[in-house]
């Protein structure tokens, strides 16, 4: 017998609780039960034979419940609530956001890796970074700078390396080669240095990126444990993965460190100061560490959302040939439009791609890169469809499963359909509390809109020049739930280029 992930034992003990919650409150409410408990065993089979789609089985969940809103408690232990509902999303982000914050134990399970950098705070340090940050994203010169960057690293690394597997007839794993690329081009972002991951030109960069995504994966392990202060006893042993994560964050923190210092020490030496640690390092009451913390942060949003975001759109756009079909129409109408010719994509080009934004959409309401967004109530409330919330209890929005929300988007909800974004061929703005792909509220992201520009210059990019075919078409990838939204074993691809007719 193969023993059980930790993952599996949280799942396995989550679903306890709402069993024992689906329980207590059935001679309540009858209607307001999900999931069909079985004697003695409760809705562990249900486990067993949907733990393979866990997020679209807790879809599922949320969706036959009148207010897509599932209340869990077990007497002395965890209280919370799990919504698919916008205005109770709203409420939360928005209208009652300072009581519901991060919280203490989100924010003590990745305090090691983020330290109390912008994605790991609340109150006033949360503030202050949030101030700083939002005027910097906001000048022209920042945004300049990332596309540069962007454009380099797709003409100098990206191009050339799917066009080497197209002449070799290699498999790629696109999901591998998005997180380089994407790592990359963060890294330029984040302290103007390139670690030549992509193109495997830098093996100190290659370890600090390894290092990274281990830092990453083994934080966001700490949320999946059954006994949830076993990763801390760990920790105290200095055993297992708590070993593998403390040696990985120290890598991590190590080559952030020296080139914080290095960067401090020649302030005012150089003229270069667009990437955001020069920006931040002109302010001189920030120290060493907050600098690390915030700039580590924004490097994780950077690297691990983007990788996400365009992985999967590629899976989806593989069995999707009409769509892919209307976007290089749509960059064939614009090249024309615009004389542009077979030279690369300009930015106002990439403003007039209303349909692979309306796409990319599409494709974040289905895959979000955060499928669940966890915060902590700080006083008794009650959410606007009537459900409880106790002081301390965790709630959390399942954005996978808003996006499969009849409620929200329809009883075409499960269909992948870019033209529900467009209106007279314009793609519109939704609104962020029932399409939280880029959070909402106050904390909604800083950088949405750079997010936008960049999947399209990688997306037009690819598609102008390369056709991706998955290898295996029949087999649909599996999820695995870290901070983010990932393909376990990865997308494994073929890459053959396209002739120039396609688009000229």
């Amino acid at each position: 017998m193969y023993p059980l992930s930790p993952q599996s034992l949280l799942f396995i003990f989550l679903l306890i609780i709402i069993y024992l919650s689906l329980y207590a409150s059935k001679k309540k409410s009858s209607s307001n039960v999900a999931i069909k408990p079985f004697p003695c065993f409760g809705v562990l089979p249900e486990f067993i034979k949907n733990r393979h789609r866990f997020l679209d089985w807790s879809s599922e969940v949320l969706a036959r419940l009148p207010t897509n809103t599932l209340d869990y408690h077990h007497p002395g232990k965890v209280h919370g609530i799990i919504t698919a509902n916008p205005l109770n999303v709203e409420h939360m982000l928005k209208s009652n956001f300072h009581n519901y914050p991060k919280g203490s134990r989100v924010t003590s399970y990745l305090e090691d890796f983020l330290g109390r950098g912008i994605f790991n705070a609340d109150g006033e340090i949360w503030k202050i970074q949030r101030k700083t940050a939002s005027y910097e994203f906001n000048t022209k010169s920042l945004r300049n700078f990332f596309m540069k960057s962007v454009e380099e690293e797709i003409q100098t690394r990206l191009v050339p390396v799917l066009k080497r597997a197209s002449v070799l007839n290699q498999v790629v794993d696109m999901q591998d080669i998005l997180e380089r690329f994407s790592f990359d081009t963060v890294c330029r972002l984040s302290f103007n240095m390139d670690p030549g991951c992509l193109g495997s030109e830098g093996t100190t960069g290659t370890e600090f990126m390894n290092a990274f995504g281990e830092a990453s994966t083994y934080s966001a392990g700490r949320f999946f444990y059954a006994l949830p202060y076993m990763w801390r006893i760990k920790k105290a042993l200095n055993i297992g993965s708590e070993k593998r994560m403390r040696k990985a964050i120290s890598i991590v923190h190590d080559f952030a460190d020296d080139i914080i210092k290095s960067r401090m020490k020649e302030k005012g030496e150089k003229e270069d100061t667009d990437d955001l640690l020069s920006r931040f390092i002109a302010n001189e009451s920030n120290s060493a560490e907050f600098l690390r913390d915030i700039i580590i942060s924004f490097m994780l949003a950077g690297r691990d959302t983007m990788t996400s975001s365009i992985t999967w759109f590629f899976w989806v756009l593989s069995s999707r040939s009409d769509v892919e079909g209307n976007i290089l129409h749509e960059m064939k109408s614009i090249r024309n439009r615009n004389g542009t010719g077979s030279e690369a994509f300009n930015f106002d080009d990439m403003g007039q791609m209303h349909y692979l934004k309306a796409a990319l959409s599409e494709s974040l309401r289905m895959y979000p890169p955060v499928p669940l967004d966890e915060k902590q109530c700080l006083q008794d409330d009650i959410m606007p469809d009537g459900t409880f919330v106790g002081k301390g209890w965790c709630v959390t929005y399942h954005a996978y499963a808003m996006g499969r929300m009849e409620s929200i988007w329809g009883k075409d909800c499960l269909d992948f359909k870019p033209e529900r974004w467009l209106e007279n061929g314009i793609c519109r703005q939704e609104s962020p509390f029932r399409f939280p792909a880029f959070h909402a509220g106050p904390r909604i992201c800083l950088g949405k809109d750079v997010a936008h520009m960049q999947m399209k210059m990688v997306v037009a990019s690819v598609l102008s020049r390369f056709h991706l075919d998955l290898v295996d078409k029949y087999r649909a990838p599996k999820q695995i739930l870290s901070l983010t939204l990932r393909m376990k074993d990865g997308l494994p691809m073929r890459v053959r280029e396209r002739c120039e007719a396609a688009i000229d």
